[in-house]
């Protein structure tokens, strides 16, 4: 059992960290932007004491030293999960307002842990798919996507549009986290969590319907009728149930054969078609609103797709994934709790 640092607790990856972290007898700390998101987060666990669930605002996680406050505890964190990430709604300079906070907010927490908390020994930093993909190869059915692989988006590239500039800065930020590791040669060791589109049940404290994560507002809206008469295209064709990332982060921070790796976490294919047949076999109700296997849309590319490859997820961390249908279930239960 080791004290933790969480940062970005009320985000939706980072609530099923908090709850994974408590289960397994941790003592954690966690950053939020608010004292009203800490007390949301203190109320839904009233069972932990100061002793192993506390606080540390910090407001802007941009700002050069924003957590040199944070970093420092007593006793001493032995473990950071780096889950934050800038806030943002409709970007209009990429630069300023995705890639500086994502570096900066990545490089920054590195720095206050190198200087001001000698105890941590491992780091664990939230990356994304967005880090790994290739972007300008399409649908690639030729090639197996694994860790090694790093999108080759360039800075000119990447504040062509924010699409670009979202990947963008998931990338530079990791390779940022990895060049700090390299040249400053910290006493801690680093992991980074790289999962594709990310679904699963929403933690009804800290969420409205309309305050969803991106990747599950195609739930809500298949649910709403709104692929009834053409489905909207997948995107991404591969997905991670929240609660088996959560577990990564955590097992991952625990592990000490996970030191210095990269994880390509992802359960596998899934489309929007195959959500929209899940929610009708199991939610009859929802079934006027639903396509039917005549709807357009919303199923897998015709000349094939990317594979991909996640055995060190499996071989290091150990972690065995849900199925499509157990998660799809789970968070539609989840989403009628908050007034689907």
């Amino acid at each position: 059992m080791s004290r933790v640092l969480l940062t970005g607790g009320s985000g939706f990856i980072a609530a099923h960290v908090l709850d994974i972290l408590l289960e397994r007898g941790h003592s954690v700390v966690t950053t939020v932007r608010s004292q009203e998101k800490a007390t949301k987060i203190k109320d839904a666990h009233p069972k932990y004491g100061k002793d192993k669930l506390d606080f540390a605002i910090v407001e802007d996680i941009a700002q050069e030293h924003a957590f040199d406050k944070a970093v420092v505890s007593d006793p001493p964190f032995e473990t950071v999960i780096h889950t934050a990430s800038p806030f943002h709604f409709n970007v209009t300079d990429v630069q300023k307002e995705l890639l500086d906070p994502a570096i900066i907010g990545t490089t920054g927490v590195l720095k206050s842990i190198a200087k001001s908390a000698p105890s941590v020994k491992r780091v664990v930093i939230t990356s994304s798919f967005a880090s790994i993909i290739n972007p300008f190869e399409g649908d690639w059915p030729s090639h197996t996507y694994s860790e090694k692989d790093w999108n080759p988006i360039n800075a000119e590239q990447a504040v062509e549009n924010p699409a670009a500039g979202y990947r963008a800065s998931k990338t530079f930020a990791e390779k940022a986290a990895w060049d700090f590791v390299e040249k400053e040669k910290p006493n801690f060791s680093l992991a980074t969590m790289c999962p594709p589109l990310v679904l699963g049940p929403i933690v009804h404290y800290l969420n409205s319907l309309d305050g969803l994560n991106t990747s599950n507002q195609r739930i809500r809206d298949i649910m709403q009728g709104k692929a009834k008469d053409e489905i909207a295209p997948t995107g991404t064709y591969i997905w991670v149930d929240v609660r088996d990332l959560a577990l990564c982060h955590v097992l991952a921070g625990e592990k000490e054969e996970a030191a210095n790796k990269r994880f390509f976490i992802t359960a596998g294919y899934f489309s929007n078609k195959e959500i929209a047949q899940i929610v009708g076999k199991n939610y009859p109700q929802y079934k006027d609103g639903l396509p039917t296997e005549k709807t357009p849309g919303g199923g897998y590319p015709e000349g094939g797709i990317y594979k991909w490859d996640n055995s060190r997820v499996k071989e290091v961390l150990g972690v065995k994934f849900r199925t499509l249908e157990e998660s799809i279930v789970d968070t539609v239960k989840s989403l009628q709790a908050v007034g689907a």
